[in-house]
């Protein structure tokens, strides 16, 4: 009977080194996902500024959804990745990749697919323009900043969300050489504006619409300085509806045309087709063959790319020589 307490205090000897080691073991692993989580924890972040606020995001976000097909083509241009894309049809060649099926899609450009969206898992969403109205419920997803640009200072604005995006993905040095550029070129194109007066239409189901200056083609007005043949068109969306009769009557010297049914690939009366008549026909603009149809991809799917941009200033430049 006395050797039971002995064989206790033997048990309990061994025991404690036993209970050491697991106690070790438990630590190493607690500490194994503490190190695990330290890397998002610390990971640099960059403070963007938006059309909706101002947002803390990942810097080089890994997975990066994009809703917005300007957006889109400068990350191409750029060189960054993407892990989703909303389905556009009658997308340019430089572009095409993204219809096909290497590319998850998120939904349309004004109606995501949240579940598409949330089982992708993404760093980072960027809204802009038609996908805007999108942003609260994607802000329940993931971080997601809007740039969309403010036509109201177009160029001012196109600048901060260019330098916000080489801010996130480290291209600030590409990016802010191409502005550079871009204004240099606004500046040279300024020059030969002089007074002549400029007429911007959007052709659409065979129906005209006019747009002025503050609106999304302002930037003829707005930047380059064409005088606007016509300086009370109303600030819309869509434009202000006109008939040839009020082309003659403002008599342009330069009219500028984007076809929006060629723009969506939509079938519908050519642009030309629509302006061929006797009343276009006797303007200043037709008689000096400056009637300009401006590219509709660039200036109406897309306007806030920057090769976009680039493209504009360069297709108004062109047209002022």
């Amino acid at each position: 009977m006395r050797s039971q307490p002995l064989v206790r205090r033997l048990f309990a000897l061994m025991l404690v080194p036993a209970l050491l080691v697991l106690a070790a073991c438990g630590g190493e692993r607690s500490g194994s996902r503490d190190t695990a989580a330290t890397p998002q924890q610390s990971a640099e972040q960059v403070t963007v500024a938006h059309a909706q606020g101002s947002t803390s995001v990942p810097k080089n976000p890994q997975k990066v959804i994009v809703f917005d097909v300007g957006v889109l083509a400068t990350l191409d241009e750029l060189g960054v990745k993407v892990a989703g894309v909303p389905s556009v049809e009658n997308l340019p060649d430089n572009l095409a990749k993204y219809a096909g099926d290497e590319y998850p899609k998120v939904g349309s450009l004004f109606e995501p697919d949240y579940e598409k969206v949330n089982s992708l898992s993404p760093d980072l969403i960027i809204v802009a323009a038609r996908s805007a109205a999108a942003y609260g419920e994607l802000t329940k997803i993931a971080r997601t900043v809007d740039l969309s640009i403010d036509f109201s200072d177009f160029l001012g604005s196109f600048r901060q969300r260019m330098e916000a995006i080489g801010a996130i993905f480290g291209k600030e040095a590409e990016v802010k050489q191409r502005l550079d550029a871009i204004d240099a070129a606004v500046q040279e194109t300024k020059a030969k504006a002089g007074d002549r007066t400029g007429l911007i239409v959007l052709t659409t189901g065979g129906k005209m619409s006019a747009f002025g200056p503050g609106s999304r083609f302002g930037l003829i007005h707005d930047v380059i300085g064409v005088k606007p043949a016509d300086p009370n068109l109303k600030v819309d969306t869509h434009g202000e509806a006109i008939t040839a009769e009020f082309i003659a009557k403002t008599d342009p010297d330069l009219l500028y045309v984007i076809d929006r049914d060629a723009a969506i690939g939509e079938e519908g009366q050519p642009a030309q087709k629509v302006l061929d008549n006797a009343l276009v026909n006797g303007t200043k603009a037709a008689k000096n063959n400056k009637i300009i149809y401006l590219d509709p991809f660039t200036w109406y799917i897309a306007p806030n790319a920057l090769s976009s941009v680039e493209n504009m200033v360069k297709a108004v430049g062109d047209s002022l020589s």
